[in-house]
């Protein structure tokens, strides 16, 4: 009989997933309580993270800025926050395989941050879907998955700069966006950047 796959093998295999349904299926479907082997150093076998087709990423200067009071502009909002919600997924899968030799609790409490911020993604996707658009169909940019890379030897680095210094800044940034959305009447926009602003502070 084989061994139960770890949480942190688990977590490596959901960050390989380059469908966004499958990712999502695949984070929802780790165990919890699952055995966790925090001394196991994991090989990727794949290139992670997993990503889709789309969005192109481009350099963040060249992401276009549109106006929120075009129904594109707000798509492409809406579509800005799904991509970071997106990344944040990643980021949390990858903190679990990466580092080992720490406590189970560190690994256990980063799987509840990847589920969380799968619930967010869906959230938000959905919300691009009732406006005609889907993921993808914006150019995003790669800085948050950037900063993961050059913070990969270091978990100190990790949590110091990834997590606080990025998640900080958008939670900065949050009433700003949530008064844009307030001002094109989109108060269910509104109502998911509530559930995510109180999911993380």
């Amino acid at each position: 009989m084989s061994n139960p796959i770890s949480l942190r093998e688990s977590a490596l295999n959901a960050l390989a997933q380059s469908d966004p349904d499958e990712k999502i299926s695949a984070v929802n479907l780790i165990d919890a309580n699952a055995v966790i082997d925090a001394a196991q150093q994991y090989h990727p076998t794949s290139t992670i993270p997993g990503r889709p087709a789309r969005p192109e990423l481009v350099a963040p200067q060249k992401v276009p800025f549109r106006s929120v009071n075009s129904e594109q502009g707000k798509a492409a909002l809406i579509h800005s926050i799904a991509h970071i919600e997106y990344n944040a997924i990643n980021l949390a899968l990858d903190i679990i395989w990466r580092f080992n030799n720490l406590p189970e609790d560190f690994y256990r409490d980063w799987l509840r941050v990847a589920k969380e911020e799968a619930y967010h993604f869906s959230l938000v996707r959905n919300h691009l879907r009732n406006l005609g658009y889907e993921y993808g169909d914006f150019p995003a940019h790669n800085g948050l998955w950037d900063m993961c890379e050059k913070t990969g030897h270091d978990i100190l680095a990790r949590v110091a700069l990834v997590p606080r210094t990025l998640e900080a800044r958008g939670l900065d940034v949050s009433p700003v966006i949530q008064n844009k959305l307030k001002s094109v009447n989109d108060m269910e926009a509104v109502r998911i950047l509530d559930i995510i602003l109180h999911d993380e502070v």
